[in-house]
Formats: C-alpha cells, structure tokens, sequence
C-alpha cells in the first residue's frame, strides 16, 4: 500500500498562525500561535497587526511542528498553506514562507482554500466523515452551508447575506463590555443564563438557507438601551443566553434545512463557531431526531489551524494538483468556485 504524504501545512488566514505536519489522517503536530491579546485592546483583528505577527511566529513555529512530530524537513514530501480567502497581508506570509520552503527542499507546493481545509478537519476524529453531507461552515468572517457532494465537488446552498456569526458575536459582546474573542465571551456568560429570558429575531424566515445576522445586531442593541434607561435590563447571563439562542437557532434550523433538501445522510462542520457548546448541543440534537449522523471537529480543530489545511492539500497532491510558483493570494476565493 503506498504511504501516505508527510505534509506540512501553513494558515495564516486572520490572527493565528498554525502549523502542522501530517501524514494521511494522522495529525503528528498542530501547533498555534495566537494574536488574541494583541487584538484585544483593539476590540477586533487588525490587520496590520495580524501580519506582523504571522512574520515574528511562522520560522519559529515551523521548526516546533517539525520537531514535535519528530521529522526533518528533508523527509517532507510537500508544503501546503492557505491561499484564500482572509485577510491579503496576513495570507501573504504563510504562502510566501510555504513557497519558498518549497522551493528550497524542491518538493510541491499546494496552495488551500481555507474553508476547503475546514471542509477537511472532520475527519481527522471521525474516519466516517464523507460524502455525500451537508456541511455548516461558521467562523469570524463566513458563514455558510455547503452540500458536500464529492470530495472536491461542493455547492455553497445558503450564506450570510451580511455579516458572519462569528462576526455577530465579535460585535455583540464587545457592545455588552464581555471581551475579544466574542463567541467564548458570550458562550462562558451564557453558561447559567437563560435562552428564552428575551426573545431576539431570528432573520429569513421565508428564506430556508440563507443567514443573515445584521438584524440581530440592531436589535440587541436596541432593546439594551431602552431597558437600561427604563432600568428593567436582564442580568447579563440572560442577554447573552438569549443572543447565542438565536445565533444557534438560526444555523441550527437552516443546518437542517438543507439536509431535507438534500437528503443526506450526514452532517459536518468546522469554523471557529462550531466550538460554540450549545450549536453543538443543538446539533446533536436535531440529527439525532432526524436520524442523520453528525461528525464535528474537536474544538481545537474547529478553529484555524494548520492541520486542516495540510488534509486538504493531500487531497489535491493525490489528484496532481500542485500550485504554481507565481501563484498569489486570493483575499475573496469562494468554495467551489
């Protein structure tokens, strides 16, 4: 039987820098360097910053994955880092580095779709993850649901038409004074909240799989300053119980929906949002009533990393598909396009 690839796969989409190395469905070492604390005090990614910092942690962290994964360089059979979409000067520095390392060791160089590589990190956990599945795709700045038809064959069928979750949850808890990164803020606040404390809009209704979230924004909000000028404002765990119930209800419902357009057998994920512990309570409970199997990432793999990326590449490496060298970032690449 021939062995598998050793890739080593750079992301450096938005503020974490991740390498890995890996060799088929076995991840040898994911490493990760993140830029919260320099982003913090600025309440969100900048971008400028971001680059910056993928510049200082990427040689670094390169030699740690290899190390960790007890490798040399010389034994990689190709290099993979995002080319698309995120942020054009922190995807500079992965797939710059990831070239040139390349071309140094003369081995291919594989340049990923980064939301191909969250399509990816599933299976790393769960080797019955595939085709066919509808697959929910959640982070800081995408959010949508893909019919995963074929490995490399894949229809985007319902997106946000404004803003990401991710992205509502960034906005949101930094309007409630919760903190940077939004989701975990709001998701350690919700812990002994209580969803149904108000009831936030849930947007498209007559629309089954597109998302949209700006709405939510303006509602939220509005309701926290008419209640706390009239002095009736919900405790905060309740405020944020009730916004994360209608995040979660929005992908949730619309998750299912296209599996019942679909109908397939299965449900995956990935993206930073799928950490979100009651998206993957509500998750698991709707394909369980639905009888469809549902395979997530764990949550270290949900977010960014480079194993992800270094599982797509070996899928294209195994097609031939190798990245040319005057190849450049794509900020705006689409799946499937």
């Amino acid at each position: 039987m021939k062995r598998a690839p050793l890739i080593l796969g750079f992301e450096t989409s938005c503020d974490e820098t991740g390498v890995a190395v890996v060799r088929g469905s076995t991840v040898l070492s994911n490493v990760l360097a993140t830029q919260v604390d320099e982003h913090a005090r600025f309440g969100g990614v900048v971008p400028e910053v971001a680059a910056r910092a993928h510049v200082e942690a990427i040689r670094s962290l390169s030699h740690r994955a290899l190390r960790d994964a007890g490798v040399h360089s010389m034994d990689l059979d190709a290099v993979a880092a995002t080319r698309g979409p995120g942020l054009a000067g922190a995807l500079m520095v992965g797939f710059s580095y990831g070239k040139a390392l390349a071309w140094a060791l003369d081995i291919p160089f594989i340049g990923v779709d980064h939301m191909e590589g969250h399509l990816f990190a599933p299976r790393f956990e769960n080797p019955e993850y595939g085709p066919p599945a509808v697959v929910l795709l959640a982070s800081g700045g995408h959010s949508e649901i893909v019919h995963l038809r074929r490995w490399g064959d894949y229809e985007v069928l319902g997106a946000t038409i404004d803003d990401a979750a991710g992205e509502a949850f960034d906005k949101l808890a930094r309007f409630l004074g919760l903190g940077f990164p939004g989701g975990p803020a709001i998701d350690r606040e919700a812990e002994t909240g209580d969803p149904a404390a108000v009831a936030f809009p849930r947007a498209l209704a007559d629309r089954p799989l597109d998302l949209s979230f700006s709405g939510l924004k303006t509602a939220v909000t509005t309701y926290v300053r008419s209640h706390h000028e009239a002095g009736d404002l919900p405790p905060m765990a309740d405020l944020a119980a009730a916004i994360q119930e209608a995040i979660v209800d929005v992908l949730v419902t619309k998750t299912m929906n296209a599996v019942a357009a679909t109908g397939v057998p299965a449900v995956g994920g990935g993206g930073g949002v799928l950490a979100n512990r009651r998206l993957r309570q509500r998750l698991a409970e709707e394909c369980a009533g639905a009888g469809v199997a549902l395979h997530l990432p764990s949550a270290e793999l949900c977010t960014d990393n480079g194993a992800m990326i270094a599982a797509a590449a070996a899928f294209r490496l195994g097609r031939g598909e190798v990245t040319s060298p005057d190849a450049e970032v794509d900020s705006s690449m689409r799946l499937g396009a």
